[in-house]
């Protein structure tokens, strides 16, 4: 065997304490360096070249088949083996893993980050930060931006915008509209494109497809999965009129009410029926929509996803207790949705998570009601919220790895991505799960600067996340490299 390079990673009890030492970037030039110390009570060093070629040895690997003790072998980005007891080259560096959990890296299919135009709010910066500080290792941009991303300029500039800034792997969706329905099908081949998004009801921005006859020229123009954000224009438009200017936030759900989103749903499905185009239902919200789902069973020709907020924030309290900073469109809703959603996601109704991270200030978000915008920052949270529902026995690890990365990789085609195996993206984060802490303020890295979620109680933690074998993030010393490159499609 010979002589090997070994880093050690054992886990030990520690109080919290702030990140503080001297970087070992200053000492080693070129070198990644490593040091976890205190929070969640993991203790790490570990030295490493960009691209080099390294073990990952012993953590508890999570993949939808299960969860075991493995190693990591990785090399030129990739995995090149993975099984317990490898036995590598001699002289190949390798770091512990004990006592983690080793996830697939994150994939989000849906945040909005706001660039161009609203940068104020976010950036591809900003929010791909967010996303590896809670282990997203590969997201899908929304179109809704100033200008909106509705021809192959737009996108190509967030590409470019993209470039040397974004610590993830991206893509960015193209938006419909009436006027370039009949080009999306060859505008979603183009290389960085996510797909096709459509707004069947109005939200942040104003791309709008609100009719049936719009929607099916979309829909026979491509072949890609569309991604559609489903609620019913004439519904809203109807309900927000009866609006009182500066009612209570509480009302929301009952503005954007069940009707809205369920007739919406009704509509897409019928012509989804008609045209046999694939499509993929955002932000599910309420329980009819769940048993609408179950009874039309339209197996792959529709796909379908919720947000973690769904699944944890309920009406009334939630708005109670956060006002306008719960507000999003489709709505928080009672208890009951939150319920079924939970089940369908469970047994396979729905298949995946996406954020739907949507970041305002806090100063925007203090506007009345309904002037006040829409969204909840969520691309930094999904993994510690997931891994609160293990803890309260309604999910499992390798359900989480197949919801927040399998699935959502293979419902848009994505290449190298979506679990830990050989030939795969190195894309993993490493998971403390004796991380037992309230969800503090100062980790997230959003511009929005605030989450529902902060003080409650964390049961595991992101530690670290790598793209592609290198790390890019590291909870105490930050962000490493703003590696992210454009995701590749089945299709290309």
């Amino acid at each position: 065997m010979g002589t090997r390079r070994k880093t050690r990673a054992e886990p030990r009890r520690l109080e919290p304490k702030k990140p503080g030492g001297t970087s070992l970037l200053a000492f080693f030039p070129g070198f990644w360096g490593a040091v976890v110390e205190g929070v969640g009570g993991w203790v790490s060093l570990g030295f490493m070249k960009k691209n080099a070629e390294w073990i990952l040895r012993g953590g508890r690997v999570v993949r939808p088949e299960g969860v075991g003790r493995a190693d990591l072998w990785i090399k030129e980005g990739k995995i090149r083996a993975l099984g317990e007891n490898l036995e590598p080259e001699e002289g190949l560096l390798e770091v512990s893993a004990e006592g983690m959990l080793v996830f697939p890296g994150l994939v989000d299919p849906q945040v909005h980050f706001r660039e161009p135009g609203l940068e104020w709010k976010e950036d591809l910066a900003s929010g791909s930060l967010a996303a590896v500080a809670g282990g997203v290792t590969s997201f899908m941009e929304m179109p809704n931006t100033k200008p909106p991303t509705t021809d192959p300029k737009a996108l190509q500039d967030k590409l470019e915008r993209a470039a040397g800034r974004c610590y993830a792997d991206h893509a960015f969706f193209l938006g419909a509209t009436r006027k370039n329905a009949e080009r999306l099908g060859e505008w979603e081949q183009a290389p960085g494109c996510a797909g096709v998004k459509v707004f069947m009801g109005s939200s942040t921005g104003n791309l709008l497809v609100e009719d049936d006859e719009t929607l099916e020229r979309v829909l026979r123009s491509g072949k890609r999965r569309v991604a559609v954000h489903s609620e019913d224009e004439p519904r809203l438009k109807q309900r927000y009129a009866e609006v009182e200017p500066g009612s209570p936030h509480r009302i929301h759900p009952r503005v954007r009410d069940v009707e809205a989103a369920l007739k919406a749903t009704r509509r897409l499905l019928n012509l989804v029926e008609r045209t046999g185009r694939k499509v993929h239902l955002l932000h599910v919200s309420t329980a009819e929509e769940c048993d609408l789902l179950r009874e039309r069973d339209l197996g792959d020709l529709v796909t379908a996803e919720v947000t973690p907020n769904h699944l944890f924030l309920q009406a009334p309290a939630c708005y109670e207790d956060w006002a306008s900073l719960v507000q999003m469109n489709p709505p928080i809703r009672e208890r009951r949705h939150l319920e079924a959603l939970r089940q369908a996601l469970v047994d396979g109704v729905i298949s995946c998570i996406g954020s739907d991270h949507a970041p305002h200030l806090l100063e925007e978000k203090k506007k009345p009601y309904p002037l006040c915008p829409s969204g909840i920052p969520g691309v930094q949270t999904i993994l510690p919220l997931m891994l609160m529902a293990v803890r309260e026995g309604w999910l499992d690890y390798p359900k989480i790895a197949e919801i927040t990365s399998g699935a959502p990789a293979r419902v848009y085609g994505l290449k190298s991505k979506g679990t830990l195996a050989p030939g795969m993206d190195a894309d993993f984060v490493l998971v403390d799960p004796g991380f037992i802490q309230p969800l503090p303020l100062s980790w997230l890295r959003s511009r929005a600067g605030y989450s529902p979620y902060v003080g409650m109680l964390t049961h595991g933690f992101p530690v670290q996340t790598y793209l592609r074998g290198n790390m890019v993030f590291d909870l105490h010393q930050g962000p490493k490299s703003a590696s992210g490159i454009p995701l590749s499609y089945g299709f290309q």
